[in-house]
């Protein structure tokens, strides 16, 4: 592209044709963020069921825990 062409084409296209590197790694990171949650969300929720049912499991029937009976 010659410095003419350059002149005439639209400074958004030249500034983001510059800028697509960093964009796309900002955006990259942002969807490993969110993936990231996801994943510390479900193990936590899998951590808490699994306490939940060894603490059940490992009572004897007719034993009360927080409040509930068998």
């Amino acid at each position: 592209m010659s410095l003419q062409q350059m002149q005439r084409t639209p400074w958004r296209l030249v500034s983001a044709a510059a800028q697509w590197h960093l964009t796309s790694q900002q955006q990259s990171r942002r969807n490993a963020l969110v993936a990231s949650t996801a994943l510390t969300e479900r193990r936590r929720e899998l951590l808490d069921v699994e306490e939940f049912l060894a603490a059940h499991a490992d009572r004897a029937p007719g034993q009360r825990i927080a409040g509930r009976t068998a």
